[in-house]
C-alpha cells in the first residue's frame, strides 16, 4: 500500500507519499481501507520529531481515519466486512489501509459522508472527555473555549450549545468570530484586540488548547468550583499555578492526552461518544465542520494549512482512488 512517511524530521516538506508494507489485523483489531484521514496539531509535531508514536503504534502520522471495513482479525465481533465507519488511532491514519482495534471504531453517522466522517473521531472524543466526561459541563453553565475556529473549537461550541450551556469562544479574527457565533457561540473574543477575562468574566468550564501562556488568566476567569481542562501547549510548556485563587474558587486544573491512553481507556470513550454523542451529529444539532480536503499524497499542503491557521474547521486528507 502507499502512505505518507516522513523522510527525516523537519518542515512539510518532508512529508513523502511512498510503498511501504500493508497492515495485517491482529487480535481484537480491524483493518480500515482508508478513505480519508484529518491533520491534528500533533501531526505537526511528529513530523518535526516532536512527539512520536505510543510504543506499538504505526509510524504512519495520523490520528483518525474514515473507510470501509476489509478484515477482521481473531475474536472481533459486532463489525463485519464493508462496513462503513471511523475511528480513533494512535498512528496510521495517512495511507489507503489501516488496523485498529475495534474498540475505537465508530459508525460513519446517518446523513455524514464516509469521507466527512474522517472529521469526527479525534475532535468527538477530545471533546466528550474532557468537556462532558471529565469537565462535567451541565445545563446552564458557562463555558469557555480557546481556538474557536479549529477543529477542536468548532466542535466543542455545538456540543457545549446541545447541552444546554452558554458558550464563549477565542478566536484571531471578526470573520472567525463571525462564523463561531453562527455555529451557536453567545460570546466571541478577538485575542489580539480582547481580554478574554474582561469579556468573559466568569467560566465554569474552560477548554484550553494554549497552555503555560494562557494559565493565570485561564484561572482568573474561572467561575466558583470551575475547572480548566489543558489539552495543549500551544503558549509554552511552563506557567506559574496561582494556589491561592486555585483554593479560593475550589477550582480545578487536569491536563489531559488523548493518544497515549490505553487501548482499554480510548474504547471508554469511544463507547460514550456512539452512545451520547453521535445521536446529536445524526439528528444535525452538532455538524463535522470541514474547511478543506486535500489529496492525500499532497499532505505537505494540508500541514502548511494548519500551520497558517487559516482554515475553519478541519483539514482532511482524501485518498485518491
Amino acid at each position: 500500500m502507499r502512505a505518507i512517511t516522513v523522510r527525516e524530521p523537519g518542515g512539510p516538506d518532508v512529508l513523502e507519499w511512498t510503498e511501504v508494507a500493508d497492515p495485517v489485523p491482529g487480535e481484537g483489531e480491524v483493518l480500515i481501507d482508508v478513505a480519508a484521514s484529518a491533520v491534528n496539531r500533533a501531526d505537526l509535531l511528529q513530523r518535526q520529531g516532536l512527539y512520536p508514536p505510543p510504543r506499538g503504534a504505526s509510524d504512519v502520522i495520523g490520528l483518525e481515519c474514515s473507510g470501509t471495513i476489509a478484515a477482521l482479525g481473531e475474536g472481533v465481533t459486532g463489525w463485519n466486512v464493508g462496513d462503513e465507519v471511523c475511528a480513533l488511532l494512535a498512528g496510521g491514519g495517512y495511507a489507503e489501509k489501516v488496523v485498529v482495534p475495534a474498540v475505537q471504531v465508530l459508525p460513519v453517522p446517518a446523513n455524514v459522508d464516509v469521507v466527512t466522517a474522517a472529521a469526527l473521531p479525534e475532535v468527538a472524543c477530545t471533546v466528550w472527555s474532557n468537556v462532558v466526561m471529565d469537565g462535567r459541563l451541565k445545563l446552564g453553565e458557562t463555558f469557555l473555549v480557546h481556538g474557536g475556529a479549529g477543529g477542536i473549537g468548532t466542535h466543542a461550541i455545538q456540543v457545549a450549545k446541545a447541552l444546554g450551556a452558554t458558550v464563549a469562544v477565542t478566536a484571531g479574527s471578526d470573520e472567525r468570530l463571525r462564523k463561531c457565533a453562527e455555529l451557536g457561540a453567545d460570546i466571541t473574543v478577538n485575542y489580539k484586540t480582547q481580554d478574554f477575562v474582561a469579556e468573559v468574566k466568569q467560566a465554569d468550564v474552560v477548554l484550553d488548547n494554549m497552555g503555560a501562556s494562557y494559565l493565570p488568566r485561564n484561572i482568573d476567569v474561572l467561575a466558583p468550583d470551575g475547572r480548566l481542562m489543558i489539552i495543549g501547549m500551544q503558549g509554552g510548556v511552563k506557567g506559574e499555578l496561582p494556589i491561592g485563587k486555585l483554593l479560593a474558587k475550589r477550582a480545578s486544573v487536569m491536563a489531559t492526552g488523548l493518544r497515549g491512553r490505553s487501548v482499554d481507556g480510548k474504547g471508554a470513550i469511544v463507547a460514550q461518544v456512539r452512545e451520547h454523542l453521535w445521536p446529536l451529529i445524526e439528528s444535525g444539532a452538532v455538524k463535522p465542520i470541514v474547511g478543506q480536503v486535500v489529496p492525500m499524497s499532497d499532505a505537505a499542503v494540508a500541514h502548511r494549512l494548519l500551520e497558517a491557521s487559516d482554515v475553519f474547521g478541519k483539514v482532511l486528507l482524501k485518498r485518491e482512488r
